[in-house]
């Protein structure tokens, strides 16, 4: 019995902190992706087509043509103020952002390098970012006074050596020509997410026009929403109604959210095993227990005792180890999981976290609960039911089974 409390306990508390941990980071990548990409992206036009294709196949001199509907994306939006102000009639949608971006290169005292520029309207980005929380060094104010102020990546300005107040230059070329420009760091910002804070550079949508030779249009709106579960079903509308490809948070980020996901049914199963052998340990229990009172059960049964009566004190005493166990594993679990998110680590690359990140839902008492209770009472069944079918007559001739 004590060793089935013991199991019960561990595997209870240790089901609790492994789905905190897992479903914590995952939370916590999405809280970055959000506050860094938003919710939804919108871009590329959707044009209708029609295809037609020769009913005898590569020979074109059929007379017979299948003509059917197809589609094609037009880069970029043409009309950004059309369509945001489209997308602001969708209940759902708490922000829009227009975005210009393009790949320039940066020539600071240090070294030259290839970055993106993201030319912004910074009110309307905040809206749809986390911008403002993600500055380390500098601050906004600087960079909405300054016409030629920019945001760089943490990253960026480690290795080119820039810090706020430095100048730098700015270096597009495309058909029309080449244009250079005088930039300077007004703040630096870190998500965390190595891909980001290598390369994107943030600029006022009014310079980014002038250094990337174009005056109108946008190359995607980042969009915000209240309810970001409903990103798939609201990028489905705005497609079917503004006719612009809109992807959701999950569809960009689908590989990672199944690498967390993976790992949380995984670690749930590893864990699991504690549980089991709870269960395993309660059945050898009752199974000797039932060996050694089948005297004292069939003087039960000869007093009146019923099937169901014997059967239930062997369930009581399982269920009362169950009882404490899953208590004190409740309790165990969000000791050690404050615990652990009292513990200092250094993470970043896929987001930048100095301590363990946990999630506090009720769903993981609720599940480690139901698991253990699964487990240990289904073990107990087999040796309780048993114990029930022993006949009194059969014990006093010696051949009870």
């Amino acid at each position: 019995m004590l060793m089935s409390l013991a199991c019960i306990v561990l595997g209870v508390g240790l089901f609790i902190v492994t789905q905190a941990t897992t479903s914590g980071f995952e939370d916590f990548f999405i809280k970055t992706i959000l506050g860094t990409n938003g919710a939804i992206r919108v871009e590329d036009k959707i044009q209708d087509t029609l295809r037609s294709m020769s009913a005898g196949g590569n020979d074109s001199t059929s007379k017979f043509q299948i003509r059917g509907e197809g589609q094609k994306y037009i880069e970029g939006i043409e009309e950004p103020n059309i369509v945001m102000s489209g997308l602001r009639e969708f209940s759902n949608i708490s922000g829009v952002s227009e975005v210009l971006h393009g790949s320039v290169l940066l020539h600071s005292a240090f070294k030259t390098e290839g970055v993106q520029i993201y030319g912004i309207n910074l009110e309307d980005h905040l809206r749809v970012s986390d911008l403002e929380h993600q500055i380390v060094e500098g601050d906004l104010a600087d960079f909405r006074a300054s016409p030629s102020g920019t945001i760089l990546g943490k990253d960026m300005a480690d290795r080119l050596q820039l810090n706020v107040g430095d100048s730098f230059i700015l270096d597009a070329s495309d058909k029309i020509g080449r244009q250079q420009r005088r930039f300077r760091v007004s703040a630096i910002y870190q998500t965390g997410v190595a891909d980001i804070d290598r390369v994107r550079l943030y600029a006022h949508m009014e310079e980014c026009r002038s250094l990337l030779h174009k005056p109108t249009g946008a190359s995607f709106i980042q969009v915000n929403i209240r309810d970001k579960d409903r990103a798939p079903e609201d990028a489905l509308r705005i497609e079917a109604v503004l006719h612009y490809s809109a992807h959701s948070w999950q569809e960009r980020e689908k590989s990672w959210l199944g690498v967390f996901r993976a790992l949380r049914i995984s670690s749930a199963i590893t864990v699991s095993v504690f549980t089991l052998i709870a269960g395993l340990a309660m059945f050898n229990t009752l199974a000797m227990m039932v060996l050694e009172k089948t005297k004292d059960i069939a003087i039960l049964r000869s007093m009146g005792y019923t099937r169901d009566d014997i059967s239930g004190i062997f369930l009581w005493q399982a269920t009362i180890v169950l009882v404490i166990g899953t208590v004190v594993g409740v309790i165990v679990g969000a000791g050690v999981t404050y615990a652990v998110s009292r513990v200092h680590i250094s993470i970043s690359g896929i987001f930048k976290t100095d301590t363990f990140i946990v999630a506090w839902s009720i769903w993981h008492y609720v599940q480690a609960v139901l698991t253990a209770i699964v487990m240990v009472m289904i073990a107990s069944l087999v040796p309780s039911r048993r114990a029930a079918r022993l006949e009194p007559g059969d014990v006093i001739r010696g051949t009870a089974q």
